[in-house]
């Protein structure tokens, strides 16, 4: 995996994937943590017997920004436009509306989404989406990382 340059600006690019056999069923997620200045990679997945297929991708995001130790400049690289559009466009209403949609309903997978908040608070975050099952080598590994992961189950 070729480090872009403008990859180069970050401590980390981190790429995340979700997958679900079934809407719920056993789900998947993986994640690729680059290190562009060293050129490290790391690769994580894991999964739940009964899951979603958004819970998948946001734990795919959430399990990666755990993963790093100290504060860092993060790019986050989705085909989730739940998880990109939720932490770029929605989430600052959703707390102003005490978790709240602006149907009023409550928001779903509220306790994943407090948790990604909390952990990019700990990060420079920024957001990338990329179209899923496009070629971008990245993407497709962690697809097939999670894709494994809930075959597991």
């Amino acid at each position: 995996m070729k480090t872009r340059a403008a990859d180069k600006d970050f401590d980390v690019i981190l790429y995340a994937d979700g997958a679900c056999s079934g809407n719920p069923g056993p789900g998947g997620w993986a994640v690729i943590l680059k290190h562009p200045a060293t050129g490290r990679t790391k690769r994580m997945s894991g999964g739940e017997k009964m899951t979603t297929n958004n819970r998948m991708e946001l734990r795919a995001v959430i399990s990666g920004l755990e993963a790093i130790n100290k504060p860092s400049k993060v790019k986050v690289v989705t085909d989730s436009q739940y998880v990109s559009k939720g932490m770029t466009e929605w989430i600052t209403k959703w707390v102003e509306k005490n978790w709240r949609t602006a149907d009023k309903k409550a928001v779903k997978n509220v306790e994943l989404w407090q948790r990604l908040l909390e952990l990019s608070g700990k990060h420079e975050v920024s957001w990338e989406w990329i179209a899923g099952h496009a070629g971008h080598p990245e993407n497709e590994e962690c697809d097939r990382l999670a894709v494994a992961a809930a075959a597991k189950l």
